[in-house]
């Protein structure tokens, strides 16, 4: 595993990343609307920086308009600057960012300070989407600069990340800054019915579930020759740990997240395996391609988790939650309960991307309560990380274990476009538990 990645730091390539970004933005005479600020109330909106303007970046950004008027696009940022430039394209070409898009050319950054450039351009809320082994760096500057945050999961991808997320939403909430994370299914209405039956003992006691995120391959950017070893992993960001946390912490949190709303605590210990089975070329990095991970709980209670990304295989993404008088099943769109209580949702559905920022712009402006879900997903991700220490050592990893680890891959403070190993694919049995 990779453990805190530096490489020298040169001020001269930020300086001119930034400037070339403005150069390409330029030369590519990409228009910008002039600022309107205000709603059809009269009322000021929410200046909201988007830092980390890929597909989920630029897509959060689109769910924040659609989420009401109440806020408006006010800067951006990104490593890379044609990001940047997709990103403002695509929102002005949403009939939802019409007068709202109010991006100036001073307000759009490239480079690894793009975050600290947005958070400081007079942002009231910034949205958190780069590479998630950023993120508790940025969540950091976020809240100590007093801005409102939605953040992407997952939130960390290694224990030291963890705990600093932990401490961060606990200034948070002194602070009253509102937080909410990219875990939609707690947004979204089936989840929503079916884990209030579920917790008011429709199915019994929870005694186990079994959750499952098995799918195809995802996307790779086949490496240019202009590209150095930094922008080659930050441009294919899923296939190295410092940067997304491997599959089971990028993607499977996902269920991993139902599986700790059901449950109601932290696990006790987990025992994993994996390994990488058909990625194995070099440019899929030093990632597995599958996961099958126990969690133990107290009072022998226990959640069965399976990642699988390979092509050809079977498919299957949903929860299954066993009570000692029925059982609940949830994935995104439907849900049911079967047992002594047969339940089935029938109900209208909202997008809960769009509803997320519903809760949040709600809590920011007080037609909501204060909402804070830095804890509770800190504490899903952190399950994700120690699924994957068991499995990439080998090893039994206890609750304790893992969120006291020494391992930290967060990026060095002195990160730049240069050489950096990739690392070393974990060999379970010898690869040592930090």
């Amino acid at each position: 595993m990779i453990n805190n990645p530096s490489i020298a730091l040169s001020r001269r390539d930020l300086l001119k990343g930034t400037a070339a970004a403005g150069a390409v933005m330029l030369a590519a005479g990409v228009p910008f609307a002039s600022a309107a600020g205000a709603t059809s109330r009269g009322a000021a909106r929410l200046k909201v920086g988007v830092i980390g303007c890929g597909g989920r970046g630029t897509g959060a950004a689109v769910n924040i308009l659609e989420a009401g008027d109440d806020a408006e696009i006010w800067a951006l940022g990104d490593a890379f600057s044609d990001r940047l430039n997709g990103c403002l394209g695509e929102l002005q070409s949403q009939e939802v960012g019409r007068g709202r898009v109010n991006v100036d050319a001073s307000r759009m950054f490239a480079g690894f300070d793009a975050y600290s450039n947005v958070i400081a351009s007079g942002v009231d809320l910034v949205i958190l989407a780069t590479p998630p082994g950023f993120r508790p760096i940025h969540l950091d500057a976020a809240v100590k600069a007093g801005k409102h945050v939605f953040m992407e999961k997952p939130v960390a991808v290694c224990p030291a990340g963890i705990r600093s997320v932990l401490e961060s939403a606990a200034q948070a909430k002194e602070r009253k800054l509102n937080i909410v994370t990219g875990t939609q299914r707690r947004h979204e209405k089936c989840y929503l019915e079916a884990l209030k039956r579920v917790h008011a003992g429709e199915i019994g006691e929870v005694v186990s579930a079994s959750v499952f995120w098995n799918q195809g391959g995802l996307w790779m950017n086949k490496r240019q020759p202009a590209w150095s070893d930094v922008e080659w992993q930050l441009r294919n960001w899923l296939y190295f740990p410092w940067l997304s946390g491997d599959h089971i912490c990028e993607q499977h949190v996902h269920n991993l997240d139902v599986a700790h709303w059901a449950m109601g605590t932290v696990p006790l210990r987990c025992t994993a395996l994996g390994g990488r089975q058909v990625r194995t070329s070099p440019e899929y990095g030093t990632v597995f391609d599958h996961f099958a991970v126990e969690y133990e709980y107290e009072g022998g209670r226990s959640v069965s988790s399976q990642c699988r990304q390979i092509d050809g295989c079977a498919s299957r993404v949903e929860e299954v939650i066993r009570g000692t008088t029925g059982h609940a099943v949830t994935a995104s769109g439907r849900a049911r309960l079967a047992g002594k209580n047969e339940w089935k949702f029938t109900g209208d559905q909202e997008n809960p991307y769009v509803s997320e920022h519903k809760s949040l712009l709600a809590g920011i402006t007080g037609k909501g309560p204060y909402v804070n879900e830095g804890e509770q997903i800190a504490h899903s991700t952190l399950m994700s990380i120690m699924g994957r220490m068991s499995a990439y050592t080998g090893k039994t990893v206890t609750w304790k274990q893992a969120m006291e680890s020494k391992l930290d891959l967060r990026p060095a403070p002195d990160l730049t476009m240069g050489s950096m190993s990739a690392g070393e694919v974990p060999s379970p049995g010898t690869t040592p538990l930090t």
